[in-house]
């Protein structure tokens, strides 16, 4: 099982510190969310940076709101930054539920998913070399993979995990143990109603601090300002993995539940938590 490391979004400037260091080390993959209305960095962007940086390692949006963002410019992005980077880029994206992120960008809350799902026949079709449209050519350049970059989708409901077979390569989970085992046999289910080969790839998510008081003090703060929208990130503060043991149980879990990859998120800023999670991998 690969272990990623999500990074932290409170200070830009520090990103390319975690990257490097994630790249010597034994980690897969690096993640970082998205949102709009936040003090965090757009995630292509930083991920391209990153992606310069660093020499092997996987660069992930986790999630990427897709329909936020304009279709055909998406695709190019994606496409762009998979080429640059020796197909590198897992795309894993979502529909969002902040009311304000939609606002800002003129999308309609309520058909987000209608829209993903639009977005995802169109970049299929570009990154396949095909034209745009009617009258209107490809657009480039072709992505290293064929058929553009892997793409993950996260999501609890039913029509959120269809998406992965419908549309993508593999499902996010940003999910305890406890219950992320449903939503894997759920992913799993569709997969085969689809007649796809093989099983979609599995990628679950651990919260974590590892370090002194200050490093977990800080996790707790960061985790709790961006979860405050759900009217319950106290609960999900109290569920933060902060000791050595946690999280080797926690990955260990997520192994026996079959997952082929664990990302360790990160909300404490200190770079030196990629060491100390090191030598837990």
């Amino acid at each position: 099982m690969d272990v990623g490391i999500g990074l932290p979004i409170g200070d830009p400037a520090t990103l390319l510190t975690w990257a490097q260091r994630a790249d010597a080390g034994p980690f897969s993959t690096l993640g970082l969310l998205d949102r709009l209305v936040y003090d965090n960095p757009e995630p292509l962007v930083a991920l391209a940076l990153l992606a310069g940086a660093t020499s092997r390692i996987r660069v992930q949006s986790e999630v990427l709101l897709a329909p936020l963002r304009d279709t055909a410019l998406l695709a190019k992005q994606a496409a762009t930054l998979d080429r640059m980077s020796g197909g590198r880029l897992v795309l894993g994206l979502g529909v969002g539920g902040r009311e304000d992120d939609h606002q800002v960008t003129g999308i309609d809350l309520h058909t987000r998913g209608r829209r993903l799902d639009e977005q995802m026949a169109v970049m299929r079709r570009l990154w396949s070399g095909e034209p745009y449209g009617a009258g209107i050519g490809p657009i480039g350049p072709a992505p290293a993979r064929p058929g553009g970059p892997e793409v993950l989708f996260g999501g609890f409901k039913p029509a959120a995990i269809e998406r992965v077979a419908r549309w993508g390569d593999g499902f996010l989970a940003a999910a305890p143990p406890a219950w992320a085992g449903g939503l894997f046999d759920t992913a799993r289910m569709y997969w085969k109603q689809y007649d796809r080969d093989g099983e979609p790839r599995i990628v679950a998510q651990i919260n974590v601090a590892l370090g002194p008081d200050e490093v977990i003090e800080d996790a707790g703060r960061n985790m709790h300002a961006y979860y405050a929208f759900t009217g319950m990130p106290d609960r999900l503060v109290a569920g933060l993995c902060t000791t050595p043991r946690d999280i080797r149980d926690a990955l260990t879990r997520f192994a026996d539940l079959g997952a082929d990859e664990v990302m360790l998120y990160c909300y404490g800023l200190d770079p030196d938590q990629v060491d100390r999670l090191a030598e837990l991998v």
